[in-house]
C-alpha cells in the first residue's frame, strides 16, 4: 500500500507540472493517465507471484486499462495538450512501475 501511495504522489507531481505547461486539457490527460496507471498496478500487484497464465491475464488487463485511458482522453478532450500530458505522465510512471510492484 505504501508503494502505491508513493506512485500516486509522484503522479500527482507529474500532473501538476503538465497542468502548468498545458492548462485544463493537460490536466485532464494527466489525471486520466494517473488513474489508469494506479488501476493497472493495483490490478497486477496481487498476482505478481502467480502462475504465468494468471499473471499474464492481469498484465494484459493493465494494458487494456491504459488503452481505455487513451480513448477517454480522446473523447473527453480531443486536444493535443491532453494527449501529450497523457503520454508525459504515463511514460515516467510506466518506467517506475517495476520499483513499485515489489
Amino acid at each position: 500500500m505504501k508503494n502505491l501511495a508513493l506512485l500516486a504522489l509522484f503522479g500527482v507531481g507529474l500532473v501538476a507540472v503538465s497542468t502548468l505547461l498545458g492548462g485544463k486539457p493537460a490536466a485532464i490527460g494527466g489525471v486520466v493517465a494517473l488513474l489508469a496507471q494506479l488501476w493497472a498496478v493495483a490490478l497486477l500487484k496481487p498476482k505478481m507471484r502467480a502462475p504465468n497464465p494468471e499473471f499474464m491475464a492481469r498484465w494484459l488487463g493493465g494494458i487494456g486499462i491504459r488503452f481505455l485511458g487513451v480513448g477517454i482522453v480522446l473523447i473527453a478532450s480531443r486536444t493535443v495538450p491532453a494527449l501529450l500530458a497523457y503520454v508525459g505522465v504515463l511514460l515516467p510512471l510506466l518506467f517506475l512501475e517495476t520499483r513499485f510492484l515489489r
